[in-house]
This record gives C-alpha cells, structure tokens and sequence, in this order.
C-alpha cells in the first residue's frame, strides 16, 4: 500500500477552487472536492450589472437603476444575460450610488492608481473618463486608499457574507430617485401621489468639491451647530454658499430636514434663495446663492476677530465706524422695509404661514446692492391656513430676540416674528445690541434705554449718528409690546413703515431689562438658548 496521495489544486475560470486527486487506476486526475461556500461563489451567476445575495429568493437581482434582461423566450431563471440600464447615464451630472458590504467586481476591465484618494478617484471616473462605471479604493486598510475604476459591464457582484467593501456605481441622476428618496428620507412619509416634488436641482459632489476647492479653510465662511458654510465658484463663474452638515451633528441634521421641506418652494426677493442640494456618499450639503456684504451684524455691529488691545481698540473703532457709515439711512430704511416684506411673504403670502422663529441681524444677509435676504429656516414652523399659532416644549432660539410668551411658555405664532422684527429694527437704527447693551446710568438692556428715553422725549438720543434725524422710534417701540395682542402684524407693520396708517401709541416693552432674561427658570432638557451670534437647539458639547 503507498503510504502517500498526490493531490492539488485548481483555479477554475469560474472561480472555483477545486481539489484533485491522482488515480493510478485510470492515470488522470479525478475531482475531489469543489470548495464552494454558497451558490453566490458561482462566477457570474448574475451575469452583467446583477448581484447575487444568498439571503434573497431568487438570489439574483439587478442594481439600482438597472433593469433585467430577459428575452421572452428564455426562462426567467436563468439570469446569464444579467442587466441593463434603464436609462444610460451622461457624461456629465450623473450621480455615484454607494454600495456597501460588496464584493467587488471582476477588475479585467479596469485601471488603478495606488496614490489616489477616494475624492480624487470620483473626479477621475467621473469627469475624465465618460466609460467608467464604478470606483472602490484599491486598498481598504487605515481608512482606504489608492483608486480602482471600472469601465464595462461589472461582473460577478455580490453581497459579501463577511467583510466586503464600499463600491460607487454610476447612473443617471433620474434613475436615482433621489427626489423621493430626498422627500421620504426627510419627512418621514412616503411622497404624495399627486406631483408635489420638490424641484430642488441636485449638484454633484465632484463639482462642489472643486467649486470650495475641497472645502479648504479659505473658502470657509462661518460654522455653526449645523456644520460649516464655505463659498464656492461653479464653472460657469457663478457663486455659491454651500451650508455642509456635519456628520456628527443631531442638530444640523433636523434643521437640514427643515430648511429643505419648509423653504424649498419658497421664492421671494427679500429671502435667500437655495438653489439645490447635493447628498451624495456620507455627505450631505445645502447650495444657497451666495451674498458679498454678508450679514447684516457685520455692519450695524462692526464685528471683529481681533484680540482686544488700546490700539486694537482704536483703530478696530475706526473700521467699525467706517462699516456703520456704509449704511446711511436711506440704506437702512431700505433693509428695514425688505425684512418687513420678506416676513409678510412667509407670514401671509406664500402657500404655507411660515414662522421663522429665529429672526436676527446674523441670519439677515446682504447682496451686492445691499438688498436684505433672510436666511437659515431651520428652526421655522409652517401653520396650516387656519392655524394661528401653537406651543412647543422645546422652545429654540436666541436670547434678546425671543418674545416673552415665547420664551417663558413656549407659545409662539405671527406675533414672535413680530417682536424679533421690532428688536432687530431697533438695532439696526441705534448700531447697537439689544443682548448685552450697557451704560453707565442704568442696567437696562436697549429696549429698556430705548423705552426710557422715549418716555423721556428723548427718542432721537437712541440712533446711531450715521442715521441723524429722520427714523422715528415710536414705530419700533410698538412692535415689541409684552402682549402679542398689542404689537401690530406685519402688514400692519409694512403700512407703518411706507408712512400711512395711524400710529398709537407705544406700551412698555417685553423683557425691558437684562434680568427679565437672566431670571428666566430654564429647563435645559426642554429649552435652548443662544447669545446673539449663535442659535442653540440642543444642550449638548459639540
């Protein structure tokens, strides 16, 4: 008897491993053993763009925007002649669906590139090569890297059992659905049958990446609870603001959900318009037009990052000044008078009763011929036509601007638009904060100055001297009354301004000091405030 079996191994092109063994009977090699974990392991059972999954009956299936390619004259079994696109993607404005979990395809067709990262691997298949079909890091250790492209049909694709790897595949941005999916992914609920979607344009990743030049810290405009806003420059030369959620951030994530069901039908001149979204990979990113003279407080308050100092102080007050004088009265009028009509718009004449919530001199932005856009809807609320108002028990929003029913007791409607419009006007004809105003004879905040001195007959001792004579604060005063009953509505308010109308007169103010707000019990669990550059909606470190 021979002590010892001749034996080995064989690769099949279907991508088999098999086990032979010599037979001195016959004197050739018989088949042993096929180590085939699942029938998945058969190469190409899917044939072209399918994927098997062993947790499927049938187990193959085809891509996302693919359709299978059955004759009617084959059987439906047999699935060798895979998949087809539904509709063949462009060679530009296409979109990459990620794949996780994946085997990746068969890689004779395709090309690689050790250096490369992910980002640059998307730009590559997607604007230098109108062929490729898919991307994947060549190499997945320490966070991945290098780039493998694909340029035909993707073959023997499976969903891995064990640890598989991330592949983006191409295709049309329609056959995406990524409309519905954007609508059920940000309600919540299945999108209405009638047509109602939203329009909202979708950017490719590529081309915002190159628009902020990868997001660098020169292109960064300002972060906050959301994540980070940078500018961008399209290739057409048009300009752009691109709000970027960050991937930790609750809060950034339900004021993203807000700002894209709430305002993207919402068209008017004094409101930033957003022209698209781009959710693509792990990102997810709001595109806006972009405002030169950023926002208003940049110019009433003349703000600064420079560290304090004598001389800091001195010619930080001269540029201050400087900015104030850029916005005489004329200008400011004019802001004030686009902010009343913008709120009356979301107030009362677009499709939904819009309440802001969060009105604002940092959330007023300025365009090239210092025309005021409201921006940042993630905190408003819509009212149904016969809805008036409502109460919440997280109240949002931000300290010095929020109406005393508001704040205290969490009700909120028209009418708290309506006093933060009154706080921010008082602002921006004094050049001074409400939250934080000092002086030397009282500790009353500026609505509680600007109240006395108006008692007093003094009003005029409240403008800014770049604005001189010609405002008069009763008609601010009036709009930030404690009873939301007293304060006018905004096409009240818009009548007022254009000088027509009777004006009554003023009562005391709502929160007429700075202990008003500093007694406030606040519970932290149901209510978030901010100072007056930053709005927070949830107490945690971030």
């Amino acid at each position: 008897m021979k002590n010892s079996i001749l034996s080995r191994l064989a690769l099949t092109q279907d991508g088999l491993l098999q086990s032979y063994t010599w037979s001195d009977e016959t004197q050739g090699w018989v088949l042993y053993l096929t180590a085939q974990v699942d029938i998945c392991d058969s190469y190409g059972l899917c044939g072209p763009n399918g994927a098997c999954s062993v947790e499927n009956s049938p187990v193959c299936g085809c891509l996302e925007g693919f359709t299978p390619n059955f004759r009617q004259d084959r059987d439906l079994v047999d699935w060798s002649y895979g998949c087809v696109r539904k509709t063949p993607p462009s060679c530009s404005g296409d979109i990459f669906k990620k794949y996780s979990g994946m085997k990746l395809p068969n890689t004779e067709q395709s090309w690689y590139n050790s250096s490369m990262n992910l980002k640059e691997c998307e730009m590559m298949c997607m604007n230098s090569f109108c062929s490729c079909t898919a991307f994947a890091n060549l190499d997945v250790r320490d966070g991945g890297r290098g780039c493998l492209l694909w340029f035909s049909d993707l073959i023997d694709i499976r969903y891995s059992t064990g640890n598989g790897q991330d592949v983006y595949i191409r295709m049309a941005a329609s056959e995406l659905g990524y409309i519905i999916y954007f609508t059920e992914y940000f309600t919540g609920k299945p999108r209405p049958s009638q047509k109602e979607d939203m329009e909202l344009p979708l950017f490719d990743l590529a081309a915002v990446v190159r628009a902020t030049n990868s997001f660098s810290n020169d292109s960064k405009l300002g972060e906050g609870g959301f994540g980070s806003v940078f500018k961008g420059t399209l290739k057409d030369g048009q300009e752009i603001a691109v709000k970027r959620l960050s991937k930790h951030s609750t809060q950034g994530l339900n004021e993203l959900k807000n700002e894209v069901t709430g305002i993207a039908k919402l068209q008017h001149r004094n409101l930033v318009k957003l022209l698209g979204c781009c959710i693509q990979e792990d990102e997810m990113m709001l595109i806006y037009e972009f405002m030169p003279n950023k926002s208003l407080d940049f110019f009433i308050f003349g703000l600064t990052t420079q560290k304090p100092s004598s001389l800091v102080h001195f010619f930080v007050g001269l540029q201050d000044q400087r900015k104030s004088m850029m916005l005489d009265w004329p200008k400011r009028f004019d802001i004030i008078n686009g902010i009343a009509r913008g709120l009356l718009y979301l107030h009362q004449d677009s499709r939904l009763r819009v309440i802001h919530r969060d009105l604002k001199a940092s959330n007023v932005l300025l365009d090239s011929g210092f025309n005021p856009k409201i921006s940042d809807f993630g905190l408003a609320r819509s009212f149904a036509e016969n809805e008036t108002n409502a109460k919440t028990k997280k109240v949002v929003g931000t300290y010095g601007y929020m109406s005393p029913e508001y704040a205290i007791d969490g009700f909120y409607s028209t009418k708290s638009d309506v006093y933060s419009f009154g706080v921010l006007v008082l602002e921006i004809v004094s050049g001074k904060r409400n939250r934080g105003f000092t002086h030397p004879g009282h500790s009353l905040n500026l609505l509680g100055h600007a109240w006395m001195l108006c008692t007093e007959g003094r009003s005029i001792e409240v403008l800014d001297t770049s604005v001189g004579d010609s405002s008069d604060p009763h008609e601010v005063l009036r709009s930030i009354h404690r009873n939301p009953a007293d304060r006018p509505s905004m096409p009240a308010a818009v009548v007022m301004l254009s000088g027509e109308g009777s004006l009554p007169q003023p009562q005391k103010p709502g929160f007429y000091s700075e202990r008003d707000l500093n007694e406030l019990e606040v519970d932290p669990s149901s209510k978030a405030f901010s100072a007056n550059e930053v709005t927070f909606t949830l107490m945690e470190a971030r």
